[in-house]
């Protein structure tokens, strides 16, 4: 992307984060941080629901947050390769960050809650699929929040949640089958914990023995 214009579009997006109310900025503010904390309180939701339930669903309901973890060790993996500066640094003529701008050294592109945000809402999204409808904004929400205080470019985060989106997506489908596989095992334990983080599964609960009448021929 040609850096005058992204350059512009954060300077338009922070000044316009300088018009709204006091209560939408300090929102903003909380929202990139509490959306990852919403985001792992779905992972636990996730797993609760598919728990006990057929391999596949849980399976993909556990590797959720691993994959996210995945993404976001892309997406740093990449910041230390590109060692592009914090716009809050750079772009001088934009209204100030309404967070503090992190340290030099601490480097913008891509940004890292985007794709954390970015894999957190395809990884549910494929776990749970119509949950799609609340973690694909959430995700998007959280990107434009860190432009909106000040502190990435929108192409640090729109790069963000693709690279976040892709790795999740990739892991989930090479992952799936050895996790069925190990958590079918762990559903043979005779141990209580591991048992209990499978639940038991539909093969495995009692069967019916309500006695029933045969007919007389």
């Amino acid at each position: 992307m040609d850096s005058s214009i992204t350059r512009d579009l954060y300077r338009d997006i922070t000044d316009f984060a300088h018009t709204t109310p006091a209560w939408v900025q300090h929102l903003a503010e909380l929202w990139t941080e509490a959306g990852l904390l919403l985001f792992g309180v779905l992972f636990l939701v996730a797993w609760w629901r598919a728990r006990g339930g057929d391999l596949r669903a849980i399976a993909l309901a556990v590797l959720a947050p691993l994959t996210t973890a995945a993404g976001y060790v892309v997406s740093e993996s990449l910041k230390s390769l590109v060692d592009e500066e914090r716009p809050c640094r750079t772009v001088t003529e934009a209204a100030a960050s309404l967070v503090p701008c992190p340290p030099h050294g601490d480097w913008s592109f891509p940004s890292n809650h985007s794709a954390i945000a970015g894999a957190a809402a395809v990884a549910l999204a494929i776990a749970w699929p119509r949950i799609a409808v609340l973690t694909v904004p959430m995700a998007v929400l959280m990107a434009f929040s860190r432009v909106f205080v000040g502190v990435h470019y929108p192409h640090d985060v729109l790069t963000g949640l693709v690279v976040g989106a892709l790795v999740a997506a990739v892991c989930a489908a090479a992952l799936l089958r050895p996790a069925r596989t190990l958590l079918g095992t762990m559903r043979t334990s005779r141990t209580g914990i591991v048992l209990w983080f499978t639940g038991p599964g539909p093969a495995s609960r009692p069967a019916d023995d309500t006695p029933r009448l045969t007919p007389v021929p």
